[in-house]
């Protein structure tokens, strides 16, 4: 009989199961099995059809997974799917299948075919039997949850099968594909996961899988997420991506084999075609959207995790380049002139989505250096979709923050190829990636005009080397003239390319023909703005659009710098017709102008001063301004409004009836209607332009009381009806249509504040919970309410509206502390209240802003709550609906709103309310150690609720039980006593920063006096104390490093910016940080170390602190002060006595302090007069009384020396420093008039030995800084004779040695023996040296000078110093002290000159051999720029080997 022959079975009126039902009772012995088991013989040779066989000895139940389901047979039978093949063969017998294999081979046997081709038949009728009613419909791509289970148990029968060697893969398939024409792909992948059948055999077995999987793919891959099966599609899609991957891109032995090739090639083709696909869906546009969600789960396959396992790294990495290189090189239809038309359509924001989508899978496994590689490598080799190529790069930029720097290396290198071999290629590769990049603004990829600038804007640039590399780069900007669009146009006429001048008649040519094109496209490149951005990516703005903006940006930048900025100046000379035309029409708008001027203001005056305005178009805006106002002052007296329809009185009208249905309990609707009338009667009274205002200040004032009255009499209506919970949102409501006219509520808002801040005291309790109430409702609307500017800046910056209304209730004296309690329990509580549900949003009804300033008033006024931690009852979550929780509400509001309770009862009741302790564990509701520090520093003591020992025990109960034993996540120290002690001293740096004396905050802020500043010290006093105890027992000696770490990085961040103000903060950083540290004890600043069983003095980090900081802070530069000075020095001496021996290790301090910190060696040696007798009792109370260590001997010895030689008796020299001893001596003289005394001193100097010569060039140094002083600081202008008198005689002195030069080298290298002085001064006087060296040099008499100039290295210096002097005042950053004593030897230009007259001078005095050729060029190259007239001096004078002749000097 043939495979394909079926016999069917004669018609039973009842089944074999139906007569074995029948005999239940009557079950074989165990004797009877063998005749049971012949009967089954007997019953299958009676059977051809076995599919039918199965069905009679199968269960009638239906959800039976073999047997069909006929239609007479149990229809109300259940549906659900068991988990056994119940009654049949392959179900219930599967316990004999081997038997039953016995039975199929020996009928097998008897038909004359295999047994494998009988069980095929079998399981492929089976099959088609599960799968047959889909043939019809193929839009059904995947098996019910039902099918599955089936077709799972089948195909575990049949594993059984094929492993009892009954069962034929192959064959299977061989009739399973000719039987169901279209497979479905869930049957095959199923065929594969349970290793039946490879897939990589059914795609090389049959000619028409590949375009049958193709089908299958798209149609699954079409298919919604949220039908049945969720998952499946993800999980047969990955195993049909996996077995492709493997098949094409997995490397064997055997790859190159005929089969391998085939199935290689097949399934190479099915993942090009469906990525093909994906690409043409995204590009059909009709149906983008659709399309987009069809194809986006195929785009999911590309996921590295999904066929990790079963691919190898390697495959996968081929399978995406491959795919990358597909995508980018797929359907290249467009031109490079196309690509450059159409680019700015191609931008990151406007690239579809799941394209994006696809270049960030496919890109996530490279790096981006790999990425751009392979970019640039598909461009060099194939032809490729430039829209894929751009938007691929888009997408990198985007994403990757790191591609950036890698494009500019790959532009750089695609540049530098294109020059090299004039490759056009290369080159317009590079500007088409270049303008991609700018496409995605500043903050991804520079400008194009940035870029452009940067790549052909110099000198050096790439087209710089050759003509023909210029004729090269125009004539391929002059090739895209007829396809850039303008944008890029202007950018190449305003940021040309570099051209020598011999070559600007090519330039001209190419700007000639652009202008032109300009033309043709009738953009105006006289138009275009100032600060426009024309890299591309902006829309095009009208021209006055643009003429505001740039106004509003050049005032800004005004503001910031105070100097009208380059782009104004030269728009000014080189775009005059914009600059007359626009900009100055757009900025001489008439308006009010205001009493004190404004940035606005002050930018015209300074245009006008350099007479950039012209003087009838200015006097024409000041009397168009006059008009304006006046014109506004006769508009306020004009009444529109009739008496008879007063809109005042309507709305009070209107306000009654609104309070009357909220009593009344009208609907929603009602309560909605009536709000809608409240609104246009507001629109009204207060319109939205401020000029159409019909009401004045007053009227205005009783309009916005009114308002707030009723609120707070609506929301008392209703709260006695229903708590705020069971309320309508009428409030909410209220609120919102107040916030939809901006005039009304800037009133509101001012009159809310002023209530809050003036009036709080004065205010019933009806008034306070109405005005909180109102606070949450605004609160709760936050995202519909603008920012708010503070005039003045409380607080930096615009701020919400919340924010503004919480500086209204300040915590600095027992008043205002009682009413903002009062405020906030009433405000926290109606929040609560009104919060439905915790767990729901619980800050939208409560302001963490007056939730905090609770957690800290309450523990402060109310001590008991101390001892009840706020964590203690909100251990359990609670939930506002239940009604456990209602009662809780009910409760905490009848608190509130009950007439006979006091705010402290309803403050209690608050604090033990479960809400109210569950808020604290968000974030944002925790009141950390440093807002504890801050608000507490605001105090005024003398206006505290609290005594001083009452004070004294609450701070030290909130920092040591409160705040030290808190986890750090709750705003505490978590025990650690470093970070309680920094936590405090930043607090206190801050809070002296904030309270700096200035004219904005004087009336806002408490003075640093009346704080609880003193309370704050002692309580870091005691933490220091236990720290000192703590690091003793424990052996640990860190406490320097701890304090001056946590200095260096407050300085630190200070320091970012290189600029005036950054300057300032850090002086006034380091004068707070000086403040706080003389408060603590000495011995804290330096470290004791142990090693090799020894203890000494570490005294690095200080010396960093005082060399890298405290420098920068001295007043008078070069200086510490005393009580710094002798802070250091305690700390010194102090800790030396831990040390093994003290003495030593004061003296090898000391010695390292002479060595590396002489700003401290200097202010030693300055103060030694004051500092002795407290550092020897010091001394001697820590030693019992032994000698002084030698250092320390060594500066009384200087002092003593001094001290003599000014009393005219001479002395030997100590054995000392001669920086130290310089600073002796400058001490003595400094209360000194310049007469014969300091004169006949400097004389014995000067015939001291070599040795000591070096005493007077420190002494000048000193000097020299007391003279920078004199111009920077007004307070000491009278000084600057005395200043130059002493530096004079000093260079009297050393006019035979020049030395002195080297203080006036810039680098410190080349200072030589006195580098010393780089550390002691600060930065901005080491940069005035110039203006110091030009302020002497000039006032020596001539025979000095003529001796100095003769000086070796003289020259050198003195232009050096010129020119370093000529950029110090073209930077504008020379000192003019504005004072009455100004006289022509402090004028910068005076100096300048002068230097000038000077050098010349000396130039022509100077032999040619004087200076090497090597230095003769440097100085040449140096001044030819800054003043040709010195440089060609120098040429002339010394270039020649005959000496110039001697001319007369003065």
């Amino acid at each position: 009989m043939s495979l394909g022959a079926s016999s069917m079975c004669p018609t039973q009126k009842r089944t074999l199961s139906c007569l074995l039902a029948g005999r239940v009772g009557k079950r074989p012995k165990q004797e009877n099995v063998q005749e049971l088991q012949e009967a089954a013989v007997q019953l299958l040779n009676r059977h051809q059809n076995l599919s039918d066989l199965f069905l009679e000895v199968g269960s009638p139940n239906p959800c039976n997974l073999i047997c069909k389901e006929s239609s007479g047979q149990q229809k109300g039978a259940s549906e659900s799917p068991s988990p056994t093949i119940g009654g049949s063969l392959l179900g219930e017998f599967s316990g004999y299948l081997l038997h039953q294999v016995n039975e199929l081979r020996r009928k097998a046997g008897e038909l004359g075919v295999p047994v494998a081709a009988l069980s095929v038949k079998m399981v492929v009728e089976r099959l088609l039997d599960l799968t047959g009613h889909i043939k019809g419909d193929r839009e059904q791509v995947l098996l019910n949850s039902t099918q599955r289970v089936q077709l799972s148990v089948l195909f575990q029968s049949t594993r059984e099968l094929l492993s009892l060697e009954a069962f034929c893969s192959k064959l299977f398939w061989q009739e399973y594909w000719r039987d169901q024409k279209q497979p479905m792909l869930e049957v095959v992948y199923h065929l594969h996961t349970q290793n039946i059948l490879s897939l990589e055999y059914m795609l090389e077995s049959e000619n028409g899988v590949r375009s049958w999987l193709m089908s299958e793919l798209k149609a699954l891959c079409g298919r919604t997420a949220t039908e049945e099966g969720d998952g499946v599609p993800q999980q047969v899609l990955s195993t049909v991506v996996s077995v492709l991957v493997r098949a094409v891109f997995e490397e064997t032995q055997d790859s190159t084999a005929a089969p391998c090739r085939r199935l290689s090639q097949v399934c190479r083709s099915v993942l090009d075609d469906m990525l093909s696909w994906v690409l043409d869906t995204l590009n059909c546009k009709p149906t983008l959207q659709s399309g987009e969600t069809t194809a986006e789960l195929w785009v999911q396959m590309f996921d590295a995790s999904l066929c990790g396992v079963s691919v190898s790294p390697d495959a996968l990495h081929r399978f995406f380049i491959h795919s990358l290189t597909h995508t980018l090189t797929y359907r290249p239809r467009l031109k490079v002139s196309d690509a450059i038309a159409m680019q700015r359509e191609w931008s990151f924001a406007k690239t579809c989505r799941l394209l994006t989508s696809l270049f960030r899978k496919l890109a996530v496994i490279f790096k981006v250096e790999e990425l751009l590689s392979h970019l640039q490598q598909v461009l060099e080799t194939h032809e490729v979709n430039w829209q894929h190529v751009l938007s691929c790069l888009s997408t990198l930029l985007v994403y990757n923050p790191n591609t950036q720097p890698s494009l500019k290396e790959l532009l750089s290198r695609l540049l530098s190829s294109a020059f090299e071999g004039y490759d056009l290629e290369n080159m317009i590769t590079a500007f088409l990636l270049a303008r991609q990049g700018a496409l995605e603004g500043p903050g991804v990829f520079p400008s194009y005009s940035e870029w452009f600038k940067m790549s052909f804007g110099g000198a050096s640039s790439y087209h710089g080397k050759s003509k023909k590399s210029l004729v090269f780069l125009l004539k391929f900007l002059s090739d895209l003239v007829p396809f850039d669009p303008p944008q890029y146009l202007k950018v190449h006429i305003l940021h040309p390319p570099y051209v020598a001048v011999k070559h600007r008649a090519l330039l001209q040519e190419y700007v000639s023909l652009t202008k032109t094109r300009l033309a043709d496209l009738k953009v105006s490149i006289e138009e275009m703005g100032l600060y426009e951005d024309i890299s591309g990516a902006g829309t095009s703005v009208q021209p006055r659009c643009q003429a505001r903006q740039d106004v509003e940006k050049a005032i800004s930048l005004f503001g910031s710098t105070g100097r009208i900025s380059a782009t104004v100046m030269e728009a000014s000379i080189f775009r005059r017709p914009y600059f007359l035309s626009r900009f100055l029409p757009a900025l001489l708008t008439p308006r009010v102008l205001p009493v004190k001027p404004d940035a606005r203001m002050n930018f015209i005056d300074s245009l006008k001063k350099a007479e950039k305005i012209p003087a009838a178009q200015h006097s024409s805006y000041i009397e168009s301004c006059q008009r304006e106002r006046q014109r506004q002052q006769d508009s306020k007296g004009v009444s529109v409004v009739n008496d008879d329809d007063n809109p005042q009185e309507v709305l009070q009208v209107q306000l009654q009836e609104h309070r009357a249905l909220l009593t009344e309990g009208a609907s929603d609707g009602e309560v909605s209607a009536q709000l809608a009338r409240i609104s246009h009667t507001l629109s009204i009274v207060f319109p939205e332009r401020a000029e159409e205002l019909v009401s004045q200040a007053v009227i205005q004032l009783h309009v916005v009381n009114m308002i707030l009255r009723s609120f707070c009499q609506s929301l008392l209506d209703a709260s006695r009806i229903s708590p705020p919970n069971k309320q309508s949102p009428w409030a909410s409501q209220f609120v919102n249509i107040l916030l939809g006219h901006r005039q009304l509520l800037t009133a509101l808002l001012h009159r809310m504040w002023d209530l809050l801040h003036n009036q709080g005291v004065s205010l019933s309790a009806a008034h306070v919970l109405g005005l909180a109430a109102f606070v949450v409702h605004l609160h709760a609307s936050q995202t519909k309410c603008p920012k708010v500017q503070l005039c003045p800046p409380l607080l930096p910056g615009p701020v919400s509206v919340l924010e503004a209304l919480t500086t209204a209730l300040p915590c600095t004296t027992q008043t205002n502390m009682l009413f903002c309690v009062r405020f906030c329990v009433a405000a926290v509580c109606y929040g609560l209240c009104r919060s439905e549900s915790l767990c729901d949003q619980p800050q939208q009804y409560n302001p963490c802003s007056l939730y905090k300033k609770l957690l800290y008033l309450i523990p402060r006024l109310m001590p008991d709550m101390r001892r009840l931690p706020i964590e203690a009852s909100g251990e359990s979550e609670y939930v506002g609906a239940n009604k456990q929780g209602e009662e809780e509400n009910c409760g905490l509001w009848k608190s509130v709103t009950d007439t006979n309770t006091t705010w402290r009862k309803s403050a209690w009741a608050l604090w033990k309310h479960a809400p109210f302790c569950l808020l604290v564990k968000l974030p944002e509701y925790q009141f950390s150690f440093s807002e504890w520090l801050a608000a507490e520093l605001r105090v005024q003591r003398s206006e505290d609720a609290l005594s001083d020992p009452d004070r004294q025990e609450y701070q030290q109960w909130a920092c040591q039980q409160l705040y030290l034993p808190s986890p750090v996540d709750k705003g505490g120290c978590a025990g650690d006593l470093k970070t309680a002690c920094s936590h405090i001293l930043n607090a206190v740096m801050d809070q002296k920063t904030v309270c700096a004396p200035t004219q904005e905050n004087t009336d806002h802020r408490p003075s640093e006096a009346g704080t609880c500043l003193p309370d704050i010290f002692s309580r870091l006093q005691e933490i220091v104390y236990e720290m000192e105890l703590t690091s003793r027992s424990q052996r640990t000696q860190d406490k320097g490093h701890f304090l001056l770490d946590l200095i260096s990085h407050r300085c630190s961040v200070t320091s970012d910016l290189q600029s005036i103000s950054s300057e300032l903060c850090i002086q006034q950083t380091l004068h707070t940080w000086n403040r706080v540290i003389l408060a603590l004890p000495a011995v804290m600043l330096v470290t004791v170390k142990t090693g090799g069983g020894k203890r000494t003095l570490d005294c690095e980090t200080l010396m960093e602190h005082i060399n890298q900081y405290q420098r920068k802070g001295c007043s008078p530069a070069g200086l510490l002060p005393y009580h710094l000075t002798a802070h250091f020095l305690r700390a010194v001496l102090m800790a030396s006595v831990s040390c093994d021996c003290a003495s030593g290790e004061v003296n090898k301090a000391m010695s390292l302090i002479s060595l590396q910190c002489p700003l401290l060696l200097v202010s030693a040696g300055h103060w030694w007069g004051r500092l002795s007798p407290v550092l020897v009792s010091l001394w001697h109370r820590l030693t019992d009384g032994q000698p002084l260590p030698q250092q320390l001997q060594v500066l009384a010895d200087c002092h003593l020396w001094v001290c003599s030689s000014k009393d005219g008796v001479s002395c030997p020299v100590p054995s000392a420093p001669p920086l130290l001893l310089a600073a002796c001596l400058h001490c003595v003289w400094e209360g000194q008039a310049c007469g014969k005394g300091i004169r006949t001193s400097l004389e014995m100097l000067g015939q001291l030995t070599e040795q000591h010569s070096q005493l007077l060039v420190f002494l000048l140094f000193l000097c020299v800084t007391d003279l920078l002083t004199t111009f920077l600081t007004p307070q000491r202008v009278k000084g600057l004779q005395r200043a130059q008198e002493l530096c004079k005689d000093i260079l009297t002195v050393l006019v035979d040695s020049a030395d002195w030069l080297l203080l006036f080298k810039t680098p410190c290298s080349e200072k030589g023996l006195y580098q010393p002085v780089a550390v002691v001064t600060s930065d901005e006087y080491t940069r005035l040296m110039p203006l110091a060296f030009y302020s002497l040099v000039p006032h020596l008499n001539s025979e000095i000078l003529e001796k100095t100039v003769k000086a070796p290295g003289f020259l050198h210096t003195a232009v050096l110093c010129y020119s370093s002097l000529i950029k110090l005042f073209m930077d504008g950053q020379t000192p003019c002290p504005v004072t009455e004593h100004l006289t022509d030897q402090m004028d910068p230009s005076y100096i300048l000159t002068r230097a000038q007259q000077v050098l010349l001078k000396t130039i022509s005095l100077t032999s040619p051999t004087s200076l090497s050729p090597h230095q003769l060029n440097q100085l040449e190259a140096l001044c030819v720029d800054l003043d040709p007239e010195v440089a060609a001096a120098l040429v002339f004078h010394l270039s020649s080997s005959s000496l110039s002749p001697e001319l007369d000097f003065l």
